[in-house]
């Protein structure tokens, strides 16, 4: 029976550690097919004693006296053993994160502050630019409207075509229409029956000063004008002259020949 060599369980890689407990399994095989085959023969001497010929054992085969040996198989120079897997590790450990990715994130961060910082400039742009359409507009619709109150809001008996005509071209829009059915279908024959005549004016402040107008709201496009007007009338229907005093909100807009009238309102 071959003598088995045993040695201490080697340290090392993975992998030869593998190869020593394969090469040990195999020894052990070859050491159990060895004690059958001694069994074997032993029988075989006690039944043949007369036969001096036959006794002693048959050679052990080629392949039995080879396998008898443990074997170390050393590991090449430069094989890197697989690491061994963690036993804290699943499989859905996450990736590291590739370079690329970190400057492509920075890239889009960079890209979006960019757009956001065009979009407020252009917005503070537009603001700018609308609050000083906003102030003009303030102060041509006030002029316009102190400069309409008195030619919108009179009229004389002796030349109403004359007065009509020089009103509807400081109006606009529906108001112009609808102001030219009111003056004659209500106006014009009351004012011919009656011989009555219409004065009106802007009130201005005793020691002199602007007349009495403010901007009550405005856009670049719309202004809203609050005045305080007194209009003087006279006709058959009254002895001698009435004041009225009036407060009127006109509502001046924007137009390719100036600002006009598109509203009249008695407060």
């Amino acid at each position: 029976m071959a003598n088995l060599t045993s040695r201490p369980r080697p340290s090392g890689s993975p992998a030869r550690r593998t190869l020593n407990a394969a090469a040990r399994a195999a020894a052990k095989r070859a050491e159990r097919a060895e004690r059958i085959d001694a069994n074997d023969a032993n029988d075989a001497n006690g039944s043949n004693s007369s036969n001096s010929s036959i006794n002693r054992k048959a050679p052990r085969r080629a392949e039995d006296q080879k396998s008898g040996r443990t074997v170390l198989i050393e590991s090449p120079d430069g094989w890197d053993d697989p690491p061994e897997p963690r036993p804290d590790s699943g499989e859905d450990d996450v990736l590291p994160a590739r370079p690329g990715r970190g400057r492509g994130l920075l890239t889009a961060t960079l890209v979006l502050l960019l757009v956001a910082g065009l979009v407020a400039v252009a917005f503070l742009g537009w603001r700018f630019r609308e609050g000083r359409a906003t102030e003009q507009a303030r102060g041509q619709a006030l002029a316009a409207a102190r400069e309409a109150a008195p030619v919108v809001l009179s009229y004389d008996h002796r030349r109403l075509d004359r007065d009509f005509d020089r009103a509807r071209a400081r109006l606009t829009g529906k108001f112009r229409d609808e102001y030219g059915r009111t003056t004659k279908a209500v106006v014009g024959p009351t004012a011919r029956k009656y011989k009555g005549a219409v004065k009106a004016m802007v009130v201005e402040p005793p020691g002199g000063g602007a007349p009495a107008a403010s901007v009550v709201s405005a856009s670049p496009d719309r202004v809203v004008v609050l005045l305080f007007v007194n209009q003087v009338t006279e006709s058959t229907r009254i002895t001698g002259s009435r004041v009225d005093l009036n407060r009127v909100r006109m509502t001046m807009s924007r137009t390719p020949g100036g600002w006009k009238v598109s509203a009249v309102d008695a407060l």
